[in-house]
C-alpha cells in the first residue's frame, strides 16, 4: 500500500485536491472534526497520514511514507534526504529578512556584525549570514519571532512571509529575500527507484495539474 504524508494546514485543502486529481480520495481529511491521523483513500489503494509541515519530509525521508506534500522552506531548513518531484505552484510565500521600519536598515548587509537575528528557521539564516559573510548571533524562536525586534533582543528576523500584513502591523518591513517557497511532491528515494509502475503514475498525473511558479 501507498503511503503519503500531508501537512496539517494552510497546505492541506490543495494537497488533498492534488491527489484527488491523481485518483486517491483522501476526502476524510477534510472533514469537519476529524481526528484520523492515518486515512485510507477511497479506493483502499493508499493511505495519508496527517503530520506536522516539518514533520512530512522525516516520514518520507525515513520511508514510513513514499511520497509527500511539503513547502520548500522546511526542505531547506531540515536538509533530509528525501527526492524533490514537482513544484506543485500553491502555498506560495516567501523567506525575508525583515527589521522595524524605523531601524533605518534596508539591506541585510546594513545589519551590524555579529547583531542578533531571531528566526524558526535557523538553518536557513545561518546559509543566507554565511553567504554574505556577515557573523550574527541566531535566536532559535518557535512561536512569533516578530516579538524579537520589538522587544529589542534582536535587530532583525528571518521569516515565511505571505502578504506581508503581519509585518505591517507589528511595525517591520522585509528589505530582503532569501528565496521564493511553494509546496513540493517529495518521495522516498529507494522507493522510487524500486518503483515498478504505481508511484511514477501517481507522479504523472499531479504533474498534469501542476502549476510551478519558480523557488
Amino acid at each position: 500500500m501507498i503511503t503519503v504524508a500531508l501537512a496539517k494546514g494552510a497546505l492541506l485543502k490543495d494537497s488533498v485536491a492534488r491527489f484527488a486529481a491523481a485518483g486517491l480520495d483522501f476526502a476524510g481529511l477534510l472533514e469537519p472534526g476529524n481526528r484520523q491521523l492515518m486515512v485510507p483513500s477511497a479506493c483502499g489503494q493508499a493511505r495519508a497520514l496527517l503530520v506536522r509541515n516539518a514533520d512530512v519530509p522525516v516520514y518520507v525521508a525515513y520511508g514510513q511514507a513514499q511520497l509527500g506534500v511539503v513547502g520548500y522552506d522546511v526542505i531547506r531548513e531540515h536538509q533530509l534526504p528525501v527526492a524533490q518531484l514537482l513544484d506543485l505552484g500553491f502555498g506560495g510565500c516567501r523567506m525575508s529578512v525583515a527589521v522595524k521600519a524605523s531601524s533605518g536598515y534596508r539591506r541585510a548587509s546594513d545589519l551590524p556584525a555579529h547583531c542578533r537575528v531571531a528566526s524558526k528557521f535557523t538553518g536557513c539564516a545561518q546559509a543566507f549570514f554565511d553567504a554574505l559573510d556577515l557573523p550574527v548571533e541566531l535566536i532559535h524562536l518557535a512561536g512569533s519571532v516578530e516579538l524579537g525586534p520589538i522587544t529589542g533582543m534582536s535587530e532583525a528576523i528571518v521569516d515565511l512571509v505571505a502578504t506581508g500584513r503581519t509585518l505591517e502591523e507589528n511595525g517591520l518591513i522585509a528589505i530582503e529575500d532569501l528565496f521564493h517557497s511553494t509546496a513540493r511532491l517529495v518521495g522516498h528515494p529507494l522507493a522510487l527507484r524500486l518503483d515498478d509502475g504505481p508511484l511514477q503514475a501517481i507522479v504523472d498525473r499531479i504533474a498534469l495539474v501542476a502549476t510551478p511558479r519558480g523557488s
